[in-house]
């Protein structure tokens, strides 16, 4: 995690730097004279060196866990995005969970019925649903939810309802990968010698999928969610912007449009940071769900023990 995140710091860092054009003209006016500029651009340190400003812009964040202040509304940073980013991460995570609700059992029923109607079918609905772009959905839903039907408030924050679109549009593509990811594991270890095994045991058709078939295909589809919570995070940035959900996403695209690049690198940093624990708690996943990585790591412990 520390290299990834390490260097997603420098890579952002670095973008940022070398992109044209002056965030204090803009922060000034078009009014302003060329000595306020250069008192302005000396006060935020935009004089210094590359390597001199990265230094800092890393230390602060390594050393203190700061990422400086807004330069437009001149506020902390930091805690701009603790505020912002608890929707962030309630958007993203409801949309994971309805993924795996909807997704892992459509691809399972899929694989039941390989080549027959219901998976053609299921298979066609994902199709379509990864094909549609994501704020594509959102304002179609927002036009039939919301201004047709009047059921459902188009935008802002407030109670459970105002993350039912959101949340939905952003999850619709996730469903679709799911559901295509699980047929494509279920069919694989279907076809394995142990359910083989399973099946001339007389065991019945939904214990051997569900007991035996389904945990040994979930390795993969833990991958795919693991994935596609980057996916997410990335995600709802947009859906941010088209809810005006004052989330992190909308945060930063706030702060792109107002060139303010201490908000921008550290919204990005602090989504890396969590997309980083995310994948961590994918792999110690894989050691409670897949019985060989346990295996793996109690002969190392005996090894251990007994050297």
């Amino acid at each position: 995690m520390i290299p990834v995140v390490l260097g997603v710091t420098i890579l952002i860092f670095t973008i940022m730097y070398f992109i044209p054009g002056d965030p204090v003209k803009l922060m000034l006016g078009p009014d302003s004279t060329p000595e306020q500029i250069e008192a302005k651009r000396a006060d935020l340190g935009l004089n210094d060196p590359y390597v001199v400003r990265l230094g800092k812009y890393v230390g602060g964040i390594v050393l203190e866990f700061d990422f400086g202040d807004s330069w437009v509304y001149n506020t902390p940073v930091t805690h701009e995005l603790l505020n912002r980013l608890p929707r962030t991460l309630a958007i993203a995570l409801a949309s994971m969970i309805i993924q795996i609700i909807i997704g892992i059992p459509i691809g399972v029923f899929a694989a039941v019925y390989q080549n027959r109607f219901w998976d053609r079918l299921a298979m066609f609905i994902a199709l379509i649903g990864i094909s549609m772009p994501e704020f594509w959905v959102a304002l179609m839903m927002v036009l039939l939810f919301s201004v047709e039907w009047g059921i459902l408030p188009p935008f802002g924050i407030g109670g459970i309802q105002y993350y039912i679109l959101p949340v939905f549009a952003l999850s619709l593509a996730g469903i679709a990968t799911q559901a295509r990811q699980t047929r494509s594991s279920m069919l694989e270890i279907i076809r394995s010698d142990f359910i083989t095994t399973a099946r001339s045991k007389g065991i019945s058709q939904m214990r051997t999928l569900f007991r035996h078939a389904l945990p040994n295909a979930l390795l993969p589809v833990i991958t795919v969610i693991g994935n596609g919570m980057g996916r997410l995070l990335g995600g709802a940035v947009v859906i941010e912007a088209i809810f005006s959900i004052p989330g992190v996403g909308m945060y930063m695209v706030g702060a792109i449009n107002a060139r303010d690049y201490n908000v921008v690198m550290s919204s990005v940093i602090i989504l890396a940071i969590v997309f980083a624990l995310i994948m961590l708690l994918v792999d110690l996943v894989y050691a409670m769900i897949d019985p060989r990585i346990k295996a793996q790591f109690a002969g190392k412990r005996r090894s251990k023990n007994n050297g």
